[in-house]
């Protein structure tokens, strides 16, 4: 008996949703046939496209693409640039090394300052190694030049190459690292 039981409580769920799905779904297809009766789209014509109409290539005496006179100009300037580059970066290519300069600027931390003799010294650490520099001295890897030293930062003149590869001068600072305990 308890499984004549069980048959039946799975039967009946089954009966009650075939009951129900034939009387919804003619009314679902009737609903959906009236909306789509009472729909209209409404499309908008498009614009007729412009027709092209050729011009013919008459020589006017405004702008002559071929000029040879506009050409020397512009050989002109970009030598007159390179010449200008030259004498930015020639300086530091003539002087020696010094030793700061092989490493790149966020590998140096200023951890000090004070004056010697009246000038201002700062204190700068490389790995492990600590170093004094001057106003006048190299650090970092784009001929980073001192040119101020205060209590809280270190300012330098760098040279570097732009998005179009001329060399122009930036200037970056080392702030003062807090001792972290």
């Amino acid at each position: 008996m308890t499984g004549l039981r069980w048959i039946f409580a799975a039967l009946l769920p089954l009966v009650a949703l075939t009951a129900c799905s034939v009387g919804s779904e003619a009314e679902l297809r009737d609903w959906m046939a009236q909306q789509k009766s009472q729909t209209f789209p409404k499309v908008v014509p498009l614009a007729e496209p412009k027709q092209f109409k050729p011009e013919n290539y008459t020589e006017t005496t405004e702008f002559d693409p071929f000029s040879v006179k506009k050409l020397t100009l512009a050989l002109k300037r970009d030598s007159a640039q390179a010449s200008s580059n030259a004498a930015l970066l020639e300086p530091e290519l003539a002087r020696r090394k010094e030793p700061l300069e092989e490493f790149p600027l966020d590998t140096i931390a200023f951890v000090g300052s004070m004056v010697r003799d009246g000038k201002p010294v700062a204190l700068v650490t490389v790995g492990k190694l600590l170093y004094q520099v001057h106003t006048g001295d190299h650090l970092g890897q784009n001929y980073g030049l001192i040119t101020k030293i205060v209590e809280t930062e270190i300012t330098l003149r760098e040279i570097v190459q732009d998005a179009a590869g001329e060399w122009i001068e930036r200037a970056a600072t080392l702030q003062l690292q807090e001792r972290s305990k």
